[in-house]
């Protein structure tokens, strides 16, 4: 019906009248429709390492927004996997509904897969992210159990307070502050090489803390081809500040020549420990009559007097041989100041026929040794964890034998609690650079994602 054209002419009145009174007022007539840009998702992490089982596995947070909307109405899940078997996209549990929202995903079997994290918006709007997941199987004590990630070789532990250490790692010069509560990557890193004028690994093995002061020991021994690379022959000092999250470290000063001082002196004794036999070039340092060191620790209420402990030789080197700690007298001087090594009476641990690879006391002195093959067979050589007193002749006393069938040798002791006290438990460290994490045939410290590599951290009751 066609209006009259004094109808009509009222109608567009009362509508002009109508809007400018909306204007008067500061008010805008309702639109016809919203408009919603794309949403925009990011991932802290592309790469996400996560076991079978596990306890607190690292999570990725997972940020997203979108023009126009308030980020509360954006939903955010996974919405596919390229291999189920290892996680399906109904594993991936994304929580909270601000910006910012933690990804965690819950792993049935060893292997990759890549997981499609999808953030829909309003307007039916959608974006997407891919993750690259990996998971490494079940372990024993896997509640116990968390995950160091970003490097897979730990090798010397020091505790910095609050549940915090700073690891160090035997393939790079690296130094790495972690959260032990939980899984996950380093909240700090130091690359000390710059600072101590060194081009290729340390090989730092041994680590222990005097006051504000960390002391560290490279291997001191050949590599793994019998050859001599002088970096390996460095000890060296860290000073800290600060405590837990907010540890701060700084470079100190370093000394390149404990090695021929231990072969000298050696030699001076009788050459009662092969060590020049074990440094000539040709020989591995990981065999029974090699020479590595892999243990440092400071005698009982000293600050002075260092124990350097031996994974090569067994003394004598042969089946049932004994583990060797070479007192330092001086090695504060040592390696504060480059001065001449002092060397005290050795000392010979029985530790059923196995060798050091780490030793930590805490201020009671009292001691946990982790004995465990000089060979490089971590994976299937046994491994037992001792308490001792520190004072030479005083036999060791064996607290516990290690698993040994999951990946990675064990290789530091972070902090000892009392030993006296029943169900005091201390943490260990893996190394597990020569581990194949995830079935595919790659050694951990090969992998091509340092989000890939870890080292595992495990709580043993060792008190009582």
């Amino acid at each position: 019906m066609t209006l009259k054209p004094s109808l009509q002419h009222r109608r567009t009145a009362a509508a002009a009248a109508g809007i400018l009174a909306l204007a008067a007022l500061g008010l805008t007539a309702p639109a016809h429709a919203a408009s919603y840009g794309t949403p925009t998702i990011a991932l802290s992490a592309t790469y996400l390492s996560g076991a079978v089982g596990a306890t607190g596995d690292p999570v990725v947070n997972v940020t997203v927004a979108q023009s126009g909307a308030d980020v509360t109405a954006l939903t955010v899940a996974a919405s596919a996997s390229s291999k189920t078997s290892v996680a399906a996209a109904t594993d991936v549990t994304v929580t909270g509904t601000g910006a910012t929202r933690p990804l965690a995903v819950t792993a049935h079997a060893r292997g990759y897969t890549d997981l499609t994290i999808k953030v829909t918006g309003l307007g039916g709007k959608t974006a997407t992210k891919t993750l690259h997941y990996a998971a490494s199987a079940a372990v024993q004590n896997a509640t116990d159990t968390r995950y160091l990630t970003g490097s897979s070789d730990a090798s010397a532990a020091v505790d910095v307070g609050d549940g915090y250490a700073v690891v160090a790692d035997d393939e790079s010069n690296v130094l790495r502050l972690y959260n032990l509560a939980v899984s996950g990557a380093p909240v700090k890193t130091w690359d000390v090489a710059s600072k101590l004028g060194v081009s290729k690994e340390i090989d730092i093995e041994g680590a222990a803390r005097v006051g504000n002061t960390i002391y560290w020991t490279g291997s001191l021994g050949n590599n793994k081809d019998g050859e001599y690379k002088a970096d390996r022959n460095t000890v060296f000092t860290t000073t800290v500040s600060g405590s837990g999250a907010s540890t701060a470290l700084t470079v100190g000063t370093s000394y390149k020549k404990l090695r021929d001082d231990l072969v000298a002196w050696d030699e001076a004794n009788g050459d009662r420990y092969g060590f020049a036999a074990g440094t000539e070039d040709g020989e591995v340092p990981k065999q029974i009559d090699g020479f590595n060191v892999e243990g440092l620790e400071f005698a009982p209420g000293s600050t002075t007097t260092a124990y350097v402990g031996f994974r090569a030789p067994l003394v004598p080197p042969k089946s049932g041989g004994k583990g060797l700690i070479v007192p330092v007298t001086n090695f504060d001087k040592v390696a504060g100041s480059g001065a001449k090594p002092v060397f005290g009476t050795p000392i010979e641990l029985n530790l059923g026929g196995l060798a050091i690879r780490d030793i930590r006391k805490n201020a009671a002195n009292q001691y946990l040794v982790v004995a465990g093959s000089w060979e490089a067979d971590d994976n299937s050589d046994p491994y037992a964890l001792y308490s001792w007193d520190g004072v030479a002749g005083h036999a060791p006393v064996k607290r516990t034998d290690l698993p040994t069938t999951d990946p990675g040798g064990w290789e530091a002791v972070v902090s000892v609690p009392d030993l006296t006290v029943a169900g005091t438990r201390a943490q260990l460290i893996t190394d597990a650079g020569a581990a194949d994490l995830y079935g595919d045939g790659t050694e951990a410290k090969d992998l091509d994602h340092a989000e890939f590599k870890k080292s595992r951290a495990t709580w043993f009751t060792v008190g009582g």
